[in-house]
């Protein structure tokens, strides 16, 4: 029998069933979820979740980073309102740990469908390819670090995107999940903090202000932070340009 009658190990359909679960339920989730997963919906049952974690502290948070593991690896609405109940319920800390470890689960489990399915291939095709897109990636992998961080702490880019693209240029597991677990802490500190002060916010029947994070008071050193992760970068692409 001739190599080219044989199967691909672990190729086809089944690398990419992961990622096509993923995206399927993603979908379902965004057109059914959106109005279950929401700052009303915490509001409502706000008694009941303090009930159950007065009573069941160990179970409350086995079922919350659960429940934020699949919001994130399934990219499912309500992010956001997950972090400020990891606030409400556990205060600023633990809560903000219970957040990031959570988040950065999710987070891995999404990269590692992505990676399985498109992007060992893509990688090595970007690496067996010459001209420009071998540059591209040539220059990725200088400065993988410094991406990783920087896609992690800029508020603007999406995090899911920051999830995926990743998986398409090789990065190494380990590398990915601490840039994550580290780079994500800054946005999810400010946002477990405005969890922490919901009870007064539910007394007042008052929704949280979510705008915080655009303050310049939280969003410079936030800035400041995105400065040092892209200043080894742009000194790699200075020396680049001078030949040193």
């Amino acid at each position: 029998m001739s190599d080219t009658t044989r199967p691909e190990p672990r190729g086809g359909l089944l690398r990419k069933l992961p990622l096509i679960a993923i995206a399927v339920v993603a979908v379902l989730g965004a057109l059914t979820l959106g109005d279950w997963l929401s700052f009303e919906t915490l509001a409502e049952n706000r008694e009941r979740l303090l009930a159950f974690r007065d009573s069941n502290y160990v179970a409350m948070v086995l079922v919350f980073i659960a429940a934020y593991v699949a919001i994130v690896a399934f990219s499912l609405p309500g992010a956001t309102v997950a972090t400020l109940a990891g606030g409400f319920l556990f205060s600023t800390f633990p809560g903000v740990l219970y957040n990031v470890t959570a988040a950065t689960c999710g987070a891995s489990l999404i990269f590692l469908a992505a990676r399985w399915g498109w992007g060992e291939k893509l990688a090595a095709r970007m690496d067996a390819s010459e001209g420009m897109v071998k540059r591209i990636k040539a220059g990725i992998d200088d400065t993988q670090w410094e991406m990783l961080f920087l896609i992690r702490l800029v508020p603007a880019v999406p995090f899911f995107v920051a999830n995926l693209v990743p998986a398409f240029v090789g990065v190494p597991l380990w590398r990915y999940v601490v840039t994550t677990f580290l780079g994500i802490i800054p946005g999810a500190l400010v946002f477990t903090s405005v969890g922490a002060g919901l009870g007064e916010v539910f007394a007042r029947g008052e929704t949280p202000d979510l705008g915080i994070i655009f303050e310049p008071h939280v969003l410079l050193p936030i800035f400041g932070l995105c400065a040092l992760a892209a200043l080894p970068i742009v000194l790699k692409a200075v020396r680049g340009r001078k030949g040193l």
